[in-house]
């Protein structure tokens, strides 16, 4: 979706919630992929893979001067003689580490594989965010999320254009040091319970 039809779309609409918490949601994300960590991770659910917003966020990198938005679409399956940026599996959540962001678009519930895994990348210090339609138990996980309802007057196709494009803009990122304090006490509870380093 080019500039021109998100603009149109965000004045479509003007006067709800969603371009503001497109925007605010987008700035954590922005606020998370630093230039100096370890990227993007996009996974979506066993049944719905987030390579459309995949290509927008590549897009939104080059155009905006962020490289660090340009994602690693993260596949649940991966057929044979995939090209290199479409045969990133599974595993690559379990090598996920603190300075990495992991972006979860999820519709519907994730499987319990999934949320495992999305469970330890967060436990390791990956920043957890997520896009979905309202699961508890992946918003349990995510140190920040925007839930798109099915009831919801759009759907959760229609906030990835807004998120994306709210991602790409010039604009102050939010810093690490003015996350809510839920956020900051989440982090410390992650800490806290996180395994000892291996060398003990």
């Amino acid at each position: 979706m080019d500039a021109v039809r998100v603009a149109l779309l965000r004045e479509v609409l003007a006067g709800t919630e969603w371009p503001r918490a497109a925007r605010r949601f987008a700035g954590a994300l922005r606020g998370s992929v630093v230039p100096a960590g370890g990227g993007l991770l996009l996974v979506g659910t066993e049944e719905y893979e987030p390579w459309h917003l995949a290509a927008h966020l590549v897009d939104e990198a080059a155009w905006s001067g962020l490289p660090a938005l340009a994602p690693t679409l993260v596949r649940h399956r991966v057929a044979p003689g995939e090209p290199p940026h479409l045969s990133v599996g599974l595993g690559r959540l379990e090598a996920a580490r603190r300075g990495e962001t992991l972006l979860v678009v999820a519709p519907e519930r994730p499987g319990e594989g999934l949320l495992g895994r999305v469970h330890d990348a967060r436990r390791a210090g990956a920043t957890v965010l997520s896009l979905d339609g309202g699961d508890a138990g992946l918003e349990g996980l995510a140190h920040d999320a925007l839930s798109v309802p099915a009831d919801a007057d759009l759907d959760l196709d229609t906030v990835q254009h807004l998120v994306s494009a709210a991602a790409g803009e010039n604009g102050p990122s939010p810093q690490r040091g003015s996350r809510r304090f839920r956020d900051r006490l989440a982090r410390l509870a992650d800490r806290l319970t996180a395994p000892p380093p291996s060398r003990w």
